[in-house]
């Protein structure tokens, strides 16, 4: 085990998915099973091959932000809106009140991506450069009456970076600052990132999350082309099948999460309720999706812990329902723990949230720790044979063991565990 001088706890929750926007209300809908993949109701989709995505109901960040930042809201997009407003809600859970941390002590760690241009900034500027549908664009135009409708902010409403930077804004976080880019990865690399700036003494409390929206036409119409998603729009609630011989692909979800990481001894001062301790991480590539690069990241994040396989409760895997990287997933994780330690896979519930999956599967895994009872796996029915791990669907099983291994991996081969342990006193 690396000798490091500080531990992080988790102090905060702050969470925005398709099956609930509070930690009471996200575990609930994990306990009883419920599927937040729906038929999209932000648009019409009846043209897309793939109809259904996980879509959050109701969001209206007017309603959750401070007063105060409202007016910042114009300028975000619907990912950064999502973002911030979960960073708030951390904040607020882990009961940080503002000026309380030395500015310079406070840092953030944000999952993001490129977010997708909405239609209403686009429209007009099409319009005034095309002499028609169908049309090709005509550059003298464009310069010309195109430019000048280009909103003021249009850039700043979608650069990956943008969560991160009214994050410290608001939150005046001068301390150390960083947005993670890394696809599926990103979320488990934030907090990866958070966790060393808390043990090498950089920072006393880091703001982690992660965030991502691409229920958009333009974006859902390409993505329709090449993405691996599941045609099965009768059954929404279904259509995503990790590790199942009958798997028929994925669908984007929307979320966002955040974390309070916190060092200990500053966490215990203050009275802090903590959720679970980040003891380790590790991130690698497996190139050629074979699982023994994924292994060899899940054994270095252990023996960052200080664990064995033995010690570990159960595995929390991405499980995206597109079978050959479910193969690649599962086949790392059985390098490492054969068919012995449970899996549990969150994502069939909620879409793929890409940036925001990390830290919105890992969120069921804590709230599993604190509850005592690990929800099942939704629509696991017959295992692939080319996945061998002991997949759950058994709702409510005891939590028997102390520590969680989290795994993320891209189709690109990137890949990250992190380790968490149950908070007790001791």
């Amino acid at each position: 085990m690396t000798t490091r001088s500080h531990r992080a706890v988790i102090t905060g929750l702050g969470v925005l998915s398709p099956i609930g926007s509070t930690p009471a209300a996200f575990w609930e809908a994990l306990r009883v099973g419920t599927s937040g993949v729906r038929s999209i109701q932000g648009f019409d989709a009846s043209g897309l091959a793939c109809q259904i995505a996980g879509e959050i109901p109701d969001f209206d960040p007017k309603s959750l932000i401070e007063k105060n930042y409202r007016k910042s809201l114009n300028a975000m997009s619907r990912m950064v809106q999502l973002g911030v407003v979960a960073a708030q809600l951390a904040v607020r859970d882990a009961g940080l009140a503002k000026g309380t941390i030395p500015p310079e002590r406070f840092g953030v760690s944000f999952a993001s991506v490129m977010a997708e241009s909405e239609i209403d900034d686009l429209t007009g500027l099409g319009a005034a450069c095309s002499s028609g549908p169908g049309q090709s664009v005509d550059m003298d135009a464009w310069g010309r009456a195109g430019v000048p409708q280009m909103p003021p902010m249009w850039m700043l409403k979608y650069l990956p970076n943008m969560p991160a930077c009214h994050v410290t804004i608001m939150h005046d976080a001068q301390g150390p600052s960083n947005s993670l880019t890394t696809g599926d990865l990103a979320g488990v690399a934030a907090l990866g990132e958070a966790l060393r700036a808390i043990q090498r003494g950089a920072a006393d409390f880091m703001l982690v999350g992660g965030c991502e929206s691409k229920l958009n036409p333009l974006t859902l119409a390409r993505m329709d082309t090449f993405a691996p998603f599941t045609r099965h729009n009768d059954r929404p609630e279904s259509a995503i099948r990790p590790f199942d011989r009958d798997a028929t692909g994925t669908c984007v979800g929307e979320a966002a999460a955040a974390f309070g990481l916190e060092e200990l001894e500053h966490a215990q001062r203050r009275g802090a309720s903590m959720l679970g301790e980040v003891v380790g991480f590790a991130s690698g590539v497996d190139r050629g999706l074979t699982g023994a690069g994924l292994a060899r990241v899940i054994r270095n994040a252990m023996a960052d812990a200080g664990v064995t396989p033995s010690d570990i409760d159960h595995v929390n895997a991405h499980g995206v329902g597109v079978a050959e990287l479910d193969r690649f997933e599962a086949r790392g994780i059985a390098e490492v723990f054969g068919r012995d330690t449970p899996v549990f896979a969150p994502l069939s519930r909620f879409g793929n949230t890409g940036s925001a999956s990390g830290i919105v599967e890992l969120a069921c895994s804590l709230l599993a720790l604190r509850y005592g009872e690990l929800p099942g796996t939704l629509n696991h029915d017959n295992a692939d044979a080319g996945c061998p791990i002991a997949v759950r669907t058994d709702a409510g099983r005891p939590v028997t063991r102390p520590y969680v291994v989290k795994v993320s991996a891209t189709d690109l081969g990137q890949c990250g565990a992190v380790v968490v342990r149950k908070w007790n006193d001791a």
